[in-house]
């Protein structure tokens, strides 16, 4: 299958939870999927676990999963908000992952699941009142633009 996007989500765990890759494909299969909708999860301590083939159509974004790989990122979600992790360990993984695969799938475009959303008013920007969700909690294009 043809690769041209790479598109970023955030898992929003609880502060007090774990979330293990198994919990993941337990939670994507109660919701109808064939296992974990993500190509590849990353934990908050920075493993990367690949969790759905990359030769297999992904289950993450409805209308672009037959031409991307979809990933997750844990982050913590701590009364309401989410906290981000960025600068620790799993940021510095997420991004050398990235990095990895865009060496093998030139040409790709990283974006943040809602960064896909509609653009409802036409003008030419997604905008926060447009987002279907707010994954991944941070701009994908500023943390994933830069050299590391």
């Amino acid at each position: 299958r043809k690769i041209d996007l790479i598109v970023i989500h955030c898992s929003a765990t609880r502060e007090d939870r774990s979330l293990t890759p198994d919990d993941l494909e337990t939670m994507h299969r109660r919701r109808g999927f064939n296992g974990t909708g993500y190509h590849y999860y990353i934990r908050k301590d920075g493993t990367v676990h690949l969790t759905r083939p990359i030769d297999r159509i992904g289950a993450h974004a409805r209308g672009f999963n037959a031409q991307s790989i979809g990933i997750c990122y844990e982050v913590v979600w701590i009364a309401g908000d989410v906290r981000q992790t960025r600068g620790t360990g799993s940021m510095i993984f997420a991004v050398a992952l990235v990095n990895l695969l865009l060496e093998k799938f030139s040409g790709c475009r990283v974006c943040g699941h809602r960064d896909l959303s509609p653009d409802r008013n036409g003008n030419g920007e997604i905008e926060p009142e447009e987002w279907i969700k707010a994954c991944p909690c941070f701009e994908v294009k500023d943390e994933f633009s830069r050299k590391r």
